[in-house]
């Protein structure tokens, strides 16, 4: 029997992981709060979060519901209103905010939390770093690139055997698909030889490398004397009040000096900063003064309780308020082979923690001063421009000709666009990569801009929604001619239907591709894979097509490894 799931908000994410659902061959209904044109499949429209919108698309009876609407204060208003529906039904919770999701889904049963932000970062993170991947597969710890060989006569690995591939711990063979579409599985293909043929197509994951080239002291000192050049845009306000400060002493203490013969130039002075900074000392300069000495002292004080009052307040801006801070990041600017990001917002900053725990110097271009991760991305030492990164002098601070990449990933689709060009004329071998959110346009985009990538975090999440709403924790997704595979890690138990089953056979039947296997005491991978006998306690990495997830829990429904 299909699963009655629910997709509660459609926009892009939303009606993307409905028309995927659909696809699968999915009972699956949406809630909207307008009416979508050209809609295919059912939907309800009304108020997301009221209890008659709700039993209207059968909540009473649905297995899963997926929030995927972007406000997090209205699914949680949704979460409960459902709740309280059917206690039982499965939530999958699209929210951004990964310490109330993790509470959340240690606090309710059945209750799934899943960031789009999350999920397209890593992609964004690997097309920086040169891979064109197409998804991610979570595997050893570790988020791996997940990239699609098509296999044309001048491709290199056209001609070889495919069980050349299976024994590489450093490349996991993920889905495989024959350009005649006959019905082979990858182990069947493996173990009988099969040849990689003309038309082909094979997904693989890649395990990632972490740079770990270290950097000379000198490089750093020198990078901090370069920033100095920084200094007229952030201190020239500091700087022009101190010699306007100092010429008022200095004036002051000459006319002491040259009016009043016996005065000694130290005394003169030390009189001077006293008056002019309000702490006195050495009176008897003026004591014995003439009156014009007097007056002139009097029209100084004043003056230098101006000049000492803007000084002062502009030193503290500068110090307790942001200057300084902008200051240390520009002097931080990376000056060759570093990645420079525009836009922090949920995308933006999730890439740039993937990009920094792979070992990539990182830049990041924001124009917001408040923006609400820039203690974030500070406390993980990522220097910040505040600027406005469609202008090419902010390009130019950035070092971008310099640069190994950019990603435009603002929230803006225009901008996006506006920057990449900018940077393409400024650095033409530059590998760019654009947000665009609107799927449909992301790929005339990159046809007619020519850019390196062009990526949609709706394309790239909603296939783990979907994959997710079908059960279980998914490890990692992807799509290959229309068909969703997943990734998943099943705990065997003694009424698995795996369970005893040697794992040669049982991919062979049930049409999934082994990855490893964790027992109590060892990992199992390549050769040894295929001939391991499944037991009790074991725990399976596979990927197989979405449409075949539901013989995973046919016994007993989702036994699947939490990882």
């Amino acid at each position: 029997m299909k699963p009655r799931i629910i997709v509660c908000g459609l926009d892009r994410t939303g009606y993307k992981i409905l028309t995927l659902l659909k696809q699968q061959g999915c009972f699956v209904i949406g809630i909207h709060d307008k009416p979508i044109h050209q809609a295919d499949a059912e939907i309800v429209i009304g108020d997301l979060a009221a209890a008659e919108t709700l039993l209207a698309a059968g909540i009473r009876d649905a297995q899963t519901l997926i929030l995927a609407g972007a406000d997090e204060t209205r699914n949680l208003s949704i979460l409960m209103q459902a709740r309280v529906l059917n206690p039982h039904v499965r939530i999958i919770n699209r929210l951004f905010n990964s310490s109330l999701g993790t509470r959340l889904d240690l606090t309710l049963p059945n209750h799934v939390t899943m960031s789009v932000a999350a999920l397209a970062a890593p992609v964004f993170a690997f097309s920086a770093m040169g891979s064109e991947a197409i998804g991610q597969l979570r595997l050893f710890n570790q988020i791996w690139p997940i990239h699609e060989e098509y296999i044309d006569e001048r491709h290199p690995w056209c001609g070889k055997p495919l069980s050349e591939f299976w024994e590489d711990r450093t490349r996991m063979l993920i889905y495989y698909l024959p350009y005649d579409e006959a019905r082979v599985d990858l182990v069947s293909a493996v173990l009988s030889g099969r040849t990689l043929q003309i038309g082909d197509r094979l997904l693989l994951g890649t395990q990632p490398s972490v740079r770990t080239a270290s950097r000379p002291i000198l490089q750093k000192i020198s990078k901090l004397f370069m920033g100095f050049r920084h200094f007229h845009e952030h201190g020239k306000a500091v700087l022009f009040t101190a010699i306007a400060l100092l010429l008022t002493i200095f004036s002051a203490t000459l006319v002491y000096t040259s009016l009043q013969l016996k005065i000694s130039f130290v005394d003169a002075l030390y009189f001077s900063v006293g008056m002019i900074t309000g702490a006195g000392g050495n009176e008897q300069v003026v004591e014995h003064a003439t009156d014009s000495i007097k007056v002139f002292t009097i029209i100084m004080m004043l003056i230098g309780t101006a000049v000492i009052g803007i000084f002062y307040a502009i030193l503290n801006d500068f110090i307790l308020g942001s200057r300084l801070r902008n200051f240390w990041d520009a002097a931080r600017v990376p000056q060759r082979n570093h990645i420079v990001i525009c836009g922090l917002g949920s995308v933006g900053v999730q890439t740039a923690m993937q990009l920094v725990n792979y070992g990539y110097e990182v830049l990041i271009i924001e124009r917001d001063p408040n923006n609400r991760f820039l203690d974030t991305v500070r406390s993980h030492n990522i220097p910040v421009i505040h600027g406005d990164a469609s202008l090419p002098a902010t390009l130019k601070a950035a070092n971008l000709d310099k640069a190994e990449s950019l990603l435009a990933v603002t929230s803006n689709d225009t901008a996006n666009l506006e920057i990449a060009l900018n940077a393409k004329g400024i650095a033409p071998r530059c590998r760019v990569v654009v947000r665009y959110d609107d799927p449909y346009y992301a790929g005339m985009a990159q046809e007619v801009f020519d850019f390196e990538a062009v990526l949609s975090p709706p394309e790239i999440a909603a296939p783990a929604f979907a994959s997710s709403a079908l059960g279980g924790r998914i490890l990692g997704n992807g799509i290959v001619a229309d068909s969703l595979w997943v990734a998943i890690a099943t705990m065997i138990t003694p009424n698995h239907p795996f369970c005893g089953k040697p794992v040669c056979e049982a991919s062979m039947t049930a049409d999934f591709v082994p990855l490893y296997i964790e027992t109590a005491c060892q990992t199992i991978h390549g050769w040894n894979l295929l001939e391991a006998s499944l037991s009790a306690g074991d725990i399976l990495y596979l990927t197989m097509p979405a449409t075949k997830l539901e013989q995973l829990w046919r016994v007993a429904p989702f036994q699947v490894a939490v990882s």
